[in-house]
């Protein structure tokens, strides 16, 4: 059993509570359960995501566990095919998201003629509800492209919170877990495997 993790585990505030208070604490849970499941499950994550998870823990705590139960591999990239039709999805999906940002500035300019004293608080409404727009449920950027192409060269199951990720891993046939599941799963593979 094999499962590709997300930085979201131990850093989205939500999910990470279920490990521990801060990223480092809820990355070290995590390193438990792997203990135990050693020889049993692998946990992987490509070198992108760990250098985002390892950009927010005290790497010097988790060591040497982490080197032992998280295997650091990228994606073999030159070999990994993929359907032409997540191609089209993804090219159809990014002019859909372009222009719903053009509707999203095009209020903002609407609301900034009308309301000139509010210019400062239109700007920042306009960026969150932009940023919404093109980058909510898409993957965005290689770390997330990275993590299901070896989710999908492994035949493993993604583990993530972010909906983009999960999103596409259901659209290519990949398995997935949601995060906030995901130390129930670890759990329920102690008793049986542990």
């Amino acid at each position: 059993m094999r499962f590709v993790l997300d930085t979201s585990i131990f850093v989205n505030p939500e999910i990470r509570d279920r490990f521990g208070d801060s990223p480092t604490e809820a990355m070290r849970t995590f390193l438990s359960y792997a203990e135990r499941l050693f020889g049993k499950v692998e946990f992987y994550m490509p070198p992108g995501i760990y250098r985002e998870v390892m950009h927010f823990v005290d790497e010097e705590e988790l060591l040497p566990e982490i080197e032992l139960y998280v295997i650091k591999k990228p994606p073999n990239v030159h070999d990994i095919k993929i359907p032409a039709f997540v191609v089209y999805e993804l090219i159809d999906d990014i002019r859909r998201r372009i222009d719903k940002g053009l509707r999203v500035a095009e209020k903002a300019v609407r609301e900034s003629v009308i309301e000139t004293d509010n210019v400062d608080k239109i700007i920042q409404k306009l960026r969150r509800n932009y940023r919404k727009a093109l980058r909510e449920g898409i993957v965005d950027s290689k770390e997330d492209f990275e993590l299901i192409l070896l989710a999908k060269e492994l035949d493993a199951t993604i583990v993530s919170a972010d909906v983009g990720i999960l999103t596409w891993a259901q659209k290519m046939g990949i398995k997935w877990i949601d995060a906030a599941k995901f130390r129930d799963v670890l759990e329920g593979l102690v008793e049986k495997m542990g």
